[in-house]
């Protein structure tokens, strides 16, 4: 009886030994999407204030970086749990969730910088047609001239 006893410990302590080779050999902390998590709260915080917020708004330029940083963080978050969910034992809940909430960003973000492609181009002609007009190619007045200037004084009294 005693024979066994210690024939099974010494077994289960190999077992141990083993199982803890194999950990360090795959050499994950699962704890370690714990900073990308933590890195996306904080982008999603600063959007969603942003967002909130009448005095600082967003330029569509500043919202495409942080949705680059966001998509980037989720390409990170994704690879790290494609190769790590089975380890970890990551739900295949939250393993979806991730993916459909990636996709989304990954929309947004298109949509956002196309936006602020859109707009760096037509302040781009904005400044090129201001220039043409105050350098005297073409002005924008009625009849082609420079336009009117000063002021026009109302009469007074009954009209």
């Amino acid at each position: 009886m005693f024979r066994v006893t210690v024939a099974a410990l010494a077994g289960s302590l190999v077992g141990g030994v083993l199982l803890s080779g194999a950990a360090l050999a795959q050499g994950v902390d699962c704890a370690g999407i714990q900073t990308t998590l933590t890195e996306r709260k904080d982008i999603v915080a600063k959007v969603n204030a942003a967002s909130q917020t009448k005095k600082a708004k967003l330029t569509a330029a500043q919202a495409c970086a942080l949705f680059g940083k966001l998509q980037a963080n989720g390409t990170e978050g994704l690879k790290w749990i494609t190769a790590n969910k089975d380890w970890c034992s990551i739900p295949d809940s939250f393993v979806e969730g991730f993916k459909a909430d990636h996709s989304k960003v990954t929309t947004l973000r298109g949509k956002v910088c196309n936006a602020a492609q859109q707009q760096a181009v037509m302040e781009k002609k904005a400044r090129a047609q201001a220039a043409q007009n105050a350098g005297g190619g073409g002005g924008g007045g009625l009849l082609g001239g420079p336009g009117l200037t000063g002021s026009f004084r109302v009469p007074q009294g009954a009209l």
